[in-house]
Formats: C-alpha cells, sequence, structure tokens
C-alpha cells in the first residue's frame, strides 16, 4: 500500500556499509523517475550512478548531514551510504527544472522503499567539490545528492509539539515531528465570495 511505502521512507542517515547496491538497482530507480510527469515534458533532470566504494569515499566529504543535530558530524564510515544518485540539471534543456526534482526525488525513494533500502535526500552540499570530482560540463548543475544504503536507524514519525526540529534520544531513535492534519488543511469548499 502507497501510505507504507510513505511512512517507511524516512530520511535516514546511517547504513549498513558492507550491504552493496547493485548498478541494476540504481538504473531501476531512474527508471521509476524517467516515467514520471515532467513540466512541459521537457525532462531537463540527468544522474549520475555511484556505487563503488571509493567514489563513494570521495562523494562523502562534500555533503552535509542532520543540519539540526549539530553535534553530529554524520555517519561513521561502517554507517556510510553504499551508494548515491547525484540530480542534476541539464541547463541545454531549460534554466528551470520547475518541480520535477521533487517529483522523481520522491519516486526514487519510494522505490528505494520497496526495495528494502533507505536514503537521505541532501540539498546542503559542496556543488563546487561535486562539479569538479566529476568533471561535470557547464551546462550540468548538481542540484541533489541521494545518499542510499540499508538504514541502520530506528526513525519514527512523532506528533508536533509546536518544534519542527528532528532530534534524537538517548538510546539514538530518530524522531521526526509532523504537523497534524487539521492544521494542515486551510478548508473544504470554502470561498470568501460565494457565487450568488
Amino acid at each position: 500500500m502507497l501510505k507504507d511505502l510513505i511512512i517507511k521512507s524516512r530520511s535516514y542517515r546511517r547504513f549498513d556499509n558492507t550491504y552493496k547496491i547493485t548498478t541494476n538497482e540504481l538504473t531501476d530507480l531512474i527508471e521509476l523517475a524517467r516515467l514520471c510527469p515532467s513540466a512541459r515534458n521537457e525532462q531537463p533532470l540527468r544522474y549520475i550512478l555511484i556505487n563503488e566504494p571509493l567514489v563513494c569515499e570521495q562523494v562523502f566529504p562534500s555533503l552535509a548531514w542532520a543540519g539540526y543535530l549539530q553535534y553530529w558530524r554524520g555517519p561513521l564510515p561502517e554507517e556510510r551510504p553504499s551508494a548515491y544518485i547525484i540530480m542534476l540539471k541539464d541547463n541545454l534543456v531549460n534554466q528551470n527544472h520547475y518541480c520535477d526534482d521533487g517529483i522523481a526525488l520522491q519516486t526514487i525513494m519510494l522505490g528505494a522503499t520497496e526495495k528494502g533500502l533507505g536514503g537521505c535526500i541532501i540539498g546542503a552540499f559542496n556543488k563546487i567539490g561535486i562539479t569538479r570530482l566529476f568533471n561535470l560540463p557547464q551546462h550540468l548543475v548538481p542540484i541533489y545528492v541521494l545518499a542510499l544504503g540499508k538504514p541502520v536507524e530506528n526513525v519514527v514519525i512523532e506528533d508536533f509539539n509546536g518544534d519542527v526540529r528532528y532530534w534524537r534520544d538517548k538510546k539514538e531513535v530518530h524522531h521526526v515531528p509532523k504537523r497534524m492534519l487539521d492544521e494542515l488543511i486551510l478548508g473544504v469548499n470554502q470561498v470568501t465570495d460565494p457565487l450568488e
């Protein structure tokens, strides 16, 4: 069921680094993204797939992890992702990727969850470092790095308590507050000036 996949699809930041993700698995995830709707059907997104340990090691220093957990510097070597997908926009197609990135990222995450994997969409990364690492031409701009692996942490959803910041308890359970449904829905069939 879709709702079950969405509940399981959390931002995981600690993985079993010994679990290897195949190139075919990564390609399957991009196939899902390829089939997604695209604004004006321009399909401006491109991807770099990474699952070789040495390349993963080179990507890792460019990433920022869990901004709300200021004491935490990111996963230990044995907890690091075993694969990455770098999402880029191709400015030769269109300099605006509209909402394509969100649609594709969510689809990839749900596909990874269905495979028993987990991930973290990272927007805070050294774009210049990634551009140099992969010798990207000027028209290909990295916009997200999706870290992937077999999760080894427990992430739970909490009711919103006035603070949106995620946190970890003493047992290292990762807690994610979510706003309540009645706060999100502002009205149903309500108009300020109804037609006579």
